[in-house]
């Protein structure tokens, strides 16, 4: 059980969007539930499952992991036996000239997506702002925007911007014809999770930068986004797997980024297969890499969460 005491509020203040929040002293239990309230939104979506509904879910993921298991050892049955596995296909990859090949490579990639983050945050905040603004001139086109680039493919925006500059007589380095596309298309995105984030924040706390005499702009930029950020964290950092993702695409414009790189060197030496498997790996530790980063930033928010 929890004991929940109220606080009054301050000398001043008698909106109750303004007080305090009361002060709960938590059980182990309860603790938990705050915890789980953390993924409230994405909870709201479906019902939560029941005694019945758990045991199928364990009984379906067992059955899942069995059958991937099976599927996995099928595939290396059957490159056993038409003699993908052996040594010699292999051995290229322990030569320190491919190895070098492939970390110039992995840098190519990680500097698309570092690149491509620090241009599409701040224009994804600067959209999620403009889209609140109270001004239809700011809103609207922001509004557009947004909508549009969420609904184009990646992949016909960079081909748009291939085929269609050039007959301008606009032409721009492999790089940036990536970047351009990757950046204006999770700019939209991130515009969309910031301001998700903004309106999830309680009226209370742009109402007390209002009291405090600050306007709209500065209570948006001192008080309201930076929280947002935080509460974001997360799904921000979700993002930038994506755009790691994302830079696979540069295949397009010839970009020698990981995947190209590895589809260059397989197809020179004959280990197509091989050379996909190495990258395969590389790609799934970044990820996974990433992924702890997002689950150890929404346990910090959790626990902070749990102490307030």
């Amino acid at each position: 059980m929890s004991s929940t005491t109220e606080q009054p509020a301050r000398d001043g203040v008698g909106d109750p969007e303004i007080s305090l929040a009361p002060v709960t002293v938590a059980s182990p239990g309860g603790l938990r539930a705050r915890f789980a309230a953390i993924g409230a939104q994405d909870a709201a979506l479906f019902d939560v499952p029941g005694p019945r509904g758990r045991q199928r879910i364990r009984i379906a993921t067992v059955v899942s992991i069995v059958v991937l298991a099976v599927m996995l050892a099928a595939g290396v049955r059957q490159f056993a036996v038409n003699g993908q596995l052996e040594w010699s296909k292999w051995q290229l990859f322990t030569q320190w000239p491919v190895i070098r090949y492939l970390l110039n490579a992995l840098w190519a990639t990680l500097q698309v997506t570092l690149i491509s983050g620090a241009i599409a945050l701040p224009l994804g905040a600067l959209l999620a702002l403009a889209r609140l603004s109270r001004s239809p001139l700011l809103s609207r086109p922001a509004t557009l925007f947004v909508e549009v680039l969420r609904a184009v493919p990646l992949l016909l925006l960079i081909y748009a911007l291939l085929l269609g500059l050039p007959s301008t007589g606009i032409r721009i380095p492999l790089f940036w014809l990536l970047i351009i596309p990757i950046v204006l298309t999770n700019a939209a995105v991130l515009a969309e999770i910031f301001r998700a984030a903004v309106k999830a924040l309680p009226r209370g706390q742009t109402e007390a930068a209002y009291a405090l005499g600050l306007g709209y702009w500065p209570a948006m930029r001192l008080v309201v986004l930076p929280q947002a950020v935080r509460l974001a964290a997360p799904a921000l950092i979700s993002q930038i797997i994506r755009l790691l993702k994302d830079s696979t695409l540069g295949y397009v414009v010839s970009y020698l980024e990981l995947l190209y790189s590895a589809r260059v060197l397989g197809e020179f030496n004959h280990t197509v297969i091989q050379s996909f498997v190495v990258v395969a790996a590389v790609f799934i530790v970044a990820n996974l890499t990433l992924a702890a980063l997002a689950g150890q930033v929404e346990r910090r928010i959790g626990g902070a969460g749990g102490r307030a």
